[in-house]
């Protein structure tokens, strides 16, 4: 029997840890019709028949974010079997308002409990069958962290179906409540499926839109039924939604006290303990720095860096890859044009960027190892203290994490924020965290052109916070424009207790994050390298060229470096990497491969040293890395921020914001740079203008403060 069973749940319960272990690699993602919120699908391990839908992560059934109108959509549109609602069975009380909501749509539901070993180490009592009964659905006890109970859930998921399925409400709600609906009830029951007529009533008496344009009343019937809701609220003074928002909690509080018995005698969790220290303050800042500082010194310059020149040594060094296949092109007597493009271009091109894979396994791992470990949550409320003084929230911080791995999933987080002007200065700011595919221009630039310096292991932890740093500086200076004007959004959330990473679950995070870029190494920087290599060897008349100078890709490249050379990078070689990374960012380590040639001498760090330094500085490299990291994204992160905007206007803002910042910001490190060494020249009054303007910027007095500041409190 075909099954689909749907996973719903509160952010921080587990539900992406069950999601995995129930499916392992069985999976495929993409995204919701018609949105950019990630679709997850799989099918259960052992069970090729059963498929498991990942809903979002929510708190409830109300339509007032899009993660709950798809999950309410899904479940009424798509019609899933049976529904596995995943609790934290130490946070019964929060996670039941969801599971009651779940209960009144009329689909079978089993009551997975997660973290059963929390609440044993804690010494808690959960009455498990008392709840199955109390709520009359199947309640499984669980630790997915561990693979614990999840055949037994499957079982009794299942079982819903084939042994037969029949819908029971409970009733939770007082008297007068249930007389109303049942009245609801008498007037819709033609209109809707016999199993969703409760719920369907009881948002009716809500009085939700949505189900109102669905649920389309005769207008005698509406006007009789909102008299008597009308009365109703009047007799309670508050409105409908809110009454019955409060007899589900009122429910739960009695319903705990029957099932949920908290071991009083026991001693101050560990996670209050460590959180003494973590969330201190005075500390929380300069161990979060000290943190980040030691995840890219070990991914870029250290464990990371020697597995990266290992790889490159053996795999893409002289005798290696390279020297392997040019070996066998000349016995077959190839032609001379394929070997360069095979060699040069696809070896040297796409070689350049997978050669810094192990540097990024290393950081995903300790990335994840962060997050999965709660540390992850707590920076986001160390850093709600810092960012709400400049008018953003917490929140802020979750678009700028899921950034780290790859800008478009970042910028589409923005969306969780509820205040406007504040979601829009993250749309356009979350791209400066350096994602993913920067990270091989970052491992370029420390690896090889600040190679033997005692700096080299703070330029990668440097690109990190230089991300915070503009996201915080732009919100200063946007918000005191009119169309960025307003105030920090309240900022709530729970934060889970700390725990041992899953070795499985880190497994499917960095696994997922690699496949996707060697993906696209093999997509779409394959076909750049491939064009990169034809355009700059051969000249306009399509001859063969040896010198790269008169070819086709210079020629073009010469006409734009002179934007750049204010930065210190004003080279043709240099310019077309910049603009090849507007395709993907990796674009900007595959181009430099290709035509510095890095296939031919190996790719160690001092050799590529040694060809970029022709036209690099230590100077002029970091402010070439600042620009790139600051500025316009790649296309598909341009796609995402005009989808988000819902306008091209405020997309084109958007991108030439980034791109006027990251020339000033390269502009001003350069050229303040060079005073340091002497040099002083036009290009200093320009840079110094910058800095000034900058400054400007960021103090100048913000006229829209007052308006929207609360007159009194």
């Amino acid at each position: 029997m075909k099954l689909k069973i749907a996973l719903v749940g509160n952010p921080n319960s587990g539900k992406t840890t069950l999601f995995n272990s129930l499916t392992g690699n069985n999976q495929h993602i993409g995204n919701w019709p018609g949105v950019t919120v990630e679709k997850k699908e799989g099918l259960v391990r052992n069970n090729k028949d059963i498929t498991i839908i990942d809903l979002p992560g929510i708190y409830s059934l109300s339509p007032y974010s899009l993660e709950e109108v798809i999950s309410r959509d899904y479940i009424f549109n798509e019609k899933p079997d049976v529904i596995i609602n995943i609790i934290d069975g130490s946070n019964l009380e929060r996670n039941l308002y969801l599971t009651l909501q779940l209960i009144e749509t009329g689909v079978p539901v089993v009551l997975a409990i997660n973290m059963m070993d929390v609440i044993a180490k804690n010494k808690d009592v959960i009455k498990s069958e008392s709840i199955a009964k109390l709520l009359n659905c199947p309640v499984v006890e669980i630790t997915a962290l561990k693979s614990v109970g999840l055949e037994e859930l499957i079982t009794k998921s299942t079982d819903l179906v084939t042994k037969g399925y029949k819908y029971r409400p409970v009733v939770w709600y007082k008297e007068k409540i249930e007389n109303i609906v049942s009245t609801i009830s008498e007037k819709i029951k033609r209109k809707v499926e016999p199993e969703k007529l409760r719920w369907y009533s009881l948002k009716i008496f809500e009085k939700d839109e949505k189900v109102l344009e669905d649920v389309k009343l005769d207008p005698k019937d509406k006007e009789e039924i909102f008299s008597l809701i009308n009365l109703y609220e009047q007799e309670m003074d508050d409105d409908s939604e809110s009454i019955l928002t409060t007899e589900r909690y009122n429910y739960i509080n009695r319903f705990i006290e029957k099932v949920y018995f908290k071991n009083k005698i026991k001693a101050q969790s560990m996670t209050h303990k460590i959180d003494k220290v973590l969330t201190n303050k005075y500390l929380a800042l300069p161990i979060f720095v000290l943190i980040i500082f030691l995840v890219y010194y070990l991914s870029i310059s250290t464990i990371g860096g020697l597995l990266t020149d290992y790889v490159n040594d053996t795999i893409f060094g002289d005798n290696g890859l390279p020297g392997l296949v040019t070996g066998w092109l000349e016995s077959i007597n190839a032609w001379p044009w394929l070997i360069g493009v095979i060699v040069e271009g696809i070896i040297g091109g796409v070689g350049a960027v997978l050669g810094f894979l192990p540097q990024m396994f290393v950081l995903f791992l300790l990335l994840g190892i962060l997050e999965e470990s709660g540390y992850m949550a707590r920076i986001a409320f160390i850093l709600d203290r810092i960012f709400r003084r400049f008018g953003l929230s917490g929140k802020a911080f979750f678009p700028m994490l899921m950034s780290t791995g790859c800008a478009v999933p970042g910028v589409m987080a923005a969306r969780t924020i509820e205040e406007e002007s504040n979601r829009k200065v993250m749309i356009m700011t979350t791209t400066f965290m350096p994602c993913g595919a920067k990270l091989p221009i970052i491992a370029l630039i420390a690896g090889a052109l600040f190679r033997g310096s005692p700096i080299q292991w703070l330029i990668a932890p440097s690109a990190y916070l230089l991300g915070i740093l503009m996201i915080i500086i732009s919100s200063i200076i946007l918000k005191k424009f009119k169309g960025f004007a307003g105030k920090a959004s309240p900022f709530i959330m729970e934060l889970p207790d700390y725990h041992l990473p899953s070795i499985k679950g880190l497994g499917f995070t960095v696994y997922h994050k690699l496949k996707s870029f060697v993906k696209k190494a093999g997509t779409i920087i394959l076909v750049a390298a491939i064009i990169i290599w034809f355009l700059s060897n051969f000249s306009w008349s399509f001859a063969l060229t040896s010198n790269a100078e008169e070819s086709i890709l210079a020629s073009i490249g010469k006409l734009i470096d002179v934007i750049f050379t204010p930065l210190g990078w004003g080279n043709w070689k240099a310019a077309v990497a910049t603009f090849t990374g507007l395709v993907a960012k990796e674009n900007v380590v595959s181009t430099f491969g290709v035509l510095y040639g890095f296939a031919e001498v190996g790719e160690s760090g001092a050799e590529i040293w040694t060809l970029l330094a022709v036209d690099f500085t230590a100077l002029s490299s970091y402010s070439f890395l600042v620009f790139n990291l600051i500025c316009a994204p790649c296309f598909a992160a341009m796609g995402t921020i005009k989808r988000e905007m819902g306008s091209r206007k405020w997309t084109l803002i958007a991108i030439t914001y980034q791109t006027v910042l990251a020339y000033v910001l390269s502009l001003i490190i350069y050229q303040i740079g060079m005073m340091f060494t002497g040099v002083f020249n036009i290009g200093s009054v320009f840079g110094i203008l910058a800095l000034i303007v900058l400054i400007y910027l960021i103090f100048r007095p913000n006229k829209y403060l007052k308006k929207i500041e609360p007159k009194s409190l």
